[in-house]
């Protein structure tokens, strides 16, 4: 499940909307990632510009993954801005087993600030800046690839 949501994420709702989901899928683990937007740089939040069909496309690769070892993934993503201390990212693996779900959401986490084609953006002094020091190229991209 990859949901997409305007402006910061409610973790609480989020996060309990996956529980009850899941809540009688015999899963042992329920192990959650959230991202919050950390004060620094004098940023006023950042901004996230995504380009959905290939999120899509990554995210169905890991759901499968995922599946073959008997485990769920979950994730929720802003788009446009967030402010600071809020959330702009939530992850989550449901598992039978701990040592699955502890693995498996530390390698999604990874690869998903490696290869998620979402483009982040400062926002200081009520603009947008492409926050270019902070990104990172998608694998296949660009002229040469």
């Amino acid at each position: 499940m990859l949901k997409i949501y305007n402006g910061g994420l409610n973790v609480a709702d989020i996060l309990k909307a996956w529980y009850e989901e899941e809540s009688l899928s015999n899963y042992g683990a329920f192990i959650p990632f959230i991202g919050t937007i950390r004060d620094e740089d004098g940023i006023d939040g950042l901004s996230f510009d995504i380009y959905e069909p290939i999120l899509e496309k990554w995210f169905k690769e890991w759901q499968e993954k995922a599946k073959a070892k008997n485990a769920i993934i979950k994730m929720a993503h802003s788009r446009g801005d967030v402010l600071l201390h809020q959330s702009s990212y939530i992850a989550a693996v449901f598992s039978p087993k701990r040592r699955v779900a502890l693995e498996f959401i530390d390698e999604f986490v990874e690869d998903f600030k490696a290869s998620a084609p979402i483009w982040k953006y400062d926002l200081k002094n009520g603009q947008r800046i492409y926050a270019l020091d902070r990104s990172t190229a998608i694998k296949g991209s660009g002229l040469l690839a």
